[in-house]
């Protein structure tokens, strides 16, 4: 057998590992990682700890690999992730996050709901989980199908596409922030980027909204249960109730529940914008670096929406959101330590001489890890995190453009929601399709109709972007 064939046997024997302990046992996903790692090192002929051999030369050990992986990574994403999360809490808690979504609704009008309700989504889903989304936005998509009289599968799925869409593609949420720090993207770079590659996406989607709203019926009714019938037209009502909805609640006012999120992404961009420009201006490069932009944000947020709460309650907010974040930085940092196994054992290059060979574009490569991983696993995030550190050492063998493979890794991960994903169970569950075939058709179908135009843009700006 020769080198070669060994180090990726290696690779494959590990992921296999992986996907059996992480699907089979009840080993949590962060310790299969560095198992996989581990595995990997051995098997492609690292040795277990630093040596050196008789010419002086230093050999880097498995163990070496693995903490410089783990520290390198969550050196640049971990503050991101953390601030997130607590800027999040705090627009859950005081329903900011909600304010938006009404006032979404709102503007883009009568009619128009499952539009308002996947913008809500796609831009909700920045500073806040899917998962907590969904199950937040849940009340107001039946709330509205009971006052329009659409489905709320639809509308629901409508929202669940926006949610989906920036929790892949677009930082500061872990999956594409991981994905930018491995393999050497700008953040604001991959801001941008992302979130204009997903709009044909969600267009696509909503339309697709809108049908499948008109084949799974479904309105909720007054006890908390679901009607289901035969969809017809006369059922489809006005929106002027949805204005008393809204007054019924104390929210708190547009601007101030937005500012978070839109100030720290107007200088995260206005850096990379500049930069872009060879324009250098020190205070705009640090307030625009995305660890200080989000700690502005959330500030923001605490003294903005929560200033006048007590200091306890503020401070338990943000404890209770950051709570889980903890297990999503592991995960991001053994991916970190799996990728850095690949690299420096050569298995990277090992990798990248057969990748070479296969005759598919190059830019569908971190699709098709990714797309894997997220079949094998059910998290977009591990699968985003597992295909840039497996496409990261093939970047000197593959003429892509380093960002296109961090989206590629993205819309990958969105590729397939089904039986393995909380995200699928949280749909179904909160909206009630109890039928296999109406839970596929739904999320299943959504993601992989997203993630197949996304397919589409990549191959069209391979052409352009090398």
């Amino acid at each position: 057998m020769s080198v070669e064939t060994r180090m990726l046997l290696g690779l494959l024997i590990g992921i296999v590992v992986m996907i059996i302990l992480v699907s089979k046992t009840k080993v949590h996903t962060f310790i299969a990682l560095m198992a996989a790692a581990i595995i990997a090192g051995v098997i492609g002929g690292m040795p277990l700890v630093d040596k050196t051999i008789e010419d002086g030369t230093k050999i880097t050990g498995i163990i070496t690999a693995i903490k410089d992986g783990f520290g390198n990574t969550l050196k640049s994403t971990g503050i991101i992730i953390g601030l997130g999360v607590m800027m999040g809490g705090i627009l859950e808690k005081s329903g900011a996050a909600e304010k938006m979504a009404y006032s979404f609704i709102k503007a883009v009008g009568k009619k128009r709901e499952e539009w308002a309700l996947a913008i809500t989504g796609w831009f909700i889903s920045i500073p806040v989980f899917a998962d907590s989304a969904v199950v937040i936005f849940a009340p107001l998509c039946k709330a509205i199908s009971k006052v329009t009289g659409k489905s709320l599968i639809g509308l629901a799925l409508a929202m669940a596409a926006g949610l989906q869409l920036t929790h892949c593609l677009v930082p500061p949420t872990p999956g594409p922030t991981t994905a930018a720090s491995m393999l050497g993207v700008d953040v604001g770079t991959m801001i941008i980027f992302g979130a204009l590659l997903s709009i044909p996406m969600l267009i696509i989607a909503v339309f697709y909204c809108k049908w499948i709203g008109k084949k799974i019926y479904q309105i909720p009714t007054d006890d908390g249960g679901f009607d289901r019938k035969e969809f017809k037209e006369e059922y489809i009502k006005s929106m002027e109730e949805l204005d008393s909805l809204i007054e019924q609640k104390q929210l708190p006012g547009l601007w101030v529940s937005i500012a978070p999120i839109i100030i720290p992404l107007v200088l995260i961009l206005t850096n990379t914008i500049l930069g872009l420009a060879g324009i250098k201006v020190p205070f705009i490069q640090f307030i625009g670096e995305p660890i200080v932009a989000l700690a502005i944000g959330t500030l923001l947020a605490i003294y903005g929406l929560m200033g006048k709460d007590p200091k306890k309650e503020v401070l338990g907010v943000m404890d209770d959101a950051i709570k889980s974040t903890g297990i999503i930085m592991l995960i991001t940092g053994a991916g970190g330590s799996l990728g850095n196994v690949i690299k420096v054992s050569g298995i990277g290059d090992a990798l990248g001489s057969l990748v070479l060979r296969w005759a598919i574009p190059a830019v569908l490569i971190p699709f098709i890890i990714a797309a894997l991983m997220r079949i094998a696993l059910g998290s977009a995030t591990v699968a985003i995190t597992t295909a840039a550190s497996l496409s990261a050492p093939l970047m000197g063998a593959l003429t892509v453009s380093p960002l296109l493979m961090a989206i590629s890794c993205c819309v990958g991960a969105i590729s397939f929601s089904y039986f393995n994903d909380s995200g699928f169970w949280v749909f179904n569950g909160m909206f009630g399709l109890t039928e296999l075939k109406d839970q596929v058709r739904c999320k299943t179908a959504i993601s992989l109709i997203m993630s197949g135009v996304g397919v589409i843009e990549l191959l069209v700006l391979s052409m352009f972007m090398h």
